[in-house]
């Protein structure tokens, strides 16, 4: 009779701690786990926001008392799209005072009540790189976001091992950091510029090692210990760059210096593919249906995509929001592949390749064992025109729902669409509510 109580006990405390994990199975979709093959009918399995097991049905065992999710036949489950450019939440960077403003925070400027935040989940995004703009050499760092539930920025920030919230260094060249003084007039100056910047850091550094005591330290300079973390090697350069000989010379400085770089935008990466795949320098690329703007831009082609694959360098994609509407991000991946890239880079170019340049890859990026539960789940192939994000999901919370009347109105716009009077970023009114089926009205 003890020993029968003490199972029955003992099985209520298992059920208990079960329960506790909040164990969820997601069943009949075909994953995309990015780290293997795809799986028809595949089970993901998240436990306490984390991912715990994503295989074949057969082959993953669904614990007792789990929550059992059956999804529609057709729907595919991947991981959260990992955004790495991005201008959501109102962000910015330096002034017009100076060229070089590595100080500058896009963590001090960032609303995460913005109505950018909840269409880039609508787009199935769970990560982004928030930069600021390129209109300076040097703008300022940028900030990595999990698009977790927060009303504040510290809410949202990935962080640095030291504890400190993480992010990138935004650099540009070519046309945008060009102007009339205190900016430099030519790409030739805007170079010297950069280079005087780095060398100065460098000089910076030296000097705090040297010192014996806080009194022979350097006055703290917030310009200096910005570029000493890219330095270093803990921030990551964000190289906006567009012409062929503008890609080679962000390529000649990251040598000069030794940093750490992402070339991002690349308009005329297919002219020198071989060279950034030599240098072993990762690219963000943008593809758009109708290049413009600038006369820098003039020669962007999808070929660029495959040109890179082929030539051997890892590639991403990124919004560029608003160049490209987060909500639209998975057609990016599409006109890849249109192009001649290979399903399975693209596929890993929204995700994985994407999180390992902004540090987060241990993270995110794939449905490892292990790793956050970030996931989509779509209604179909992620390449078709078709398709529509149906949820997202969050560390394991659902962050959008296409079946809820307000989130359907982010993901397709209509009258009264994140709009209200607090400018929280919210919505008040109400969308038609079609099924899961219904087409929306996306640009």
């Amino acid at each position: 009779m003890k020993s029968l109580c003490a199972a029955v006990l003992m099985g209520g405390l298992l059920l208990s701690e079960l329960i506790a994990a909040e164990i969820r199975a997601f069943s009949g979709a075909t994953l995309i786990p990015i780290d293997g093959p795809e799986i028809s009918d595949g089970v993901l399995l998240i436990e306490d926001g984390r991912v715990r097991a994503a295989g074949a049905r057969d082959a993953v065992r669904i614990p007792r008392g789990a929550e059992l999710i059956e999804l529609e036949s057709g729907s595919v489950i991947m991981p959260g799209i990992v955004d790495t450019h991005s201008h959501v939440g109102e962000v910015s960077g330096g002034d017009r005072s100076a060229p070089i403003q590595p100080e500058a925070r896009a963590l001090d400027s960032l609303n995460v009540r913005s109505s950018g935040i909840k269409r880039a989940l609508a787009g199935g995004i769970t990560s982004v790189n928030v930069m600021p703009g390129s209109g300076h050499l040097i703008s300022g760092q940028t900030i990595y976001l999990k698009l977790r539930e927060g009303d504040q920025i510290m809410d949202l920030v990935y962080r640095f091992e030291d504890g400190t919230p993480a992010g990138g260094l935004k650099m540009a060249n070519g046309t945008n950091s060009i102007g009339e003084p205190p900016f430099p007039g030519t790409r030739a100056k805007s170079a010297a510029l950069v280079r005087a910047a780095y060398i100065k850091a460098r000089e910076y550094a030296q000097k705090i090692e040297k010192a014996e005591d806080e009194d022979s330290r350097p006055a703290r300079d917030l310009a200096m210990e910005a570029l000493g973390e890219v330095l270093a090697g803990k921030r990551v350069v964000h190289f906006h760059s567009h012409r062929h000989d503008d890609l080679l010379t962000a390529i000649r400085l990251r040598d000069e210096f030794d940093f750490r770089m992402v070339l991002h935008h690349t308009s005329e990466a297919w002219r020198v593919a071989d060279q950034i795949a030599a240098a072993e320098v990762p690219v963000s690329l943008i593809m758009i249906d109708s290049p413009g703007g600038k006369l820098e831009a003039l020669r962007l082609k999808a070929k660029s995509a495959p040109a890179l694959e082929t030539a051997g360098a890892r590639v991403a994609f990124h919004t560029d929001d608003w160049i490209t509407d987060s909500r639209y991000f998975l057609r990016m991946a599409a006109m890849g592949v249109r192009a001649g890239m290979s399903r399975e880079a693209a596929l890993e170019a929204m995700t994985q390749a994407g999180a390992d340049m902004l540090d987060l890859g241990e993270r995110v990026g794939s449905l490892t064992p292990g790793k956050d539960a970030d996931f989509v789940i779509l209604s179909g192939d992620p390449f078709s025109v078709y398709t529509r994000v149906l949820e997202t999901w969050v560390e394991g919370e659902k962050r959008f729902d296409l079946d809820e009347p307000d989130d359907r109105l982010v993901a397709e716009g209509g009258f009264n669409a994140l709009t209200d009077d607090d400018g929280a970023g919210h919505i008040h009114g109400q969308g038609p509510h079609q099924g899961r089926t219904g087409q929306g009205a996306g640009r």
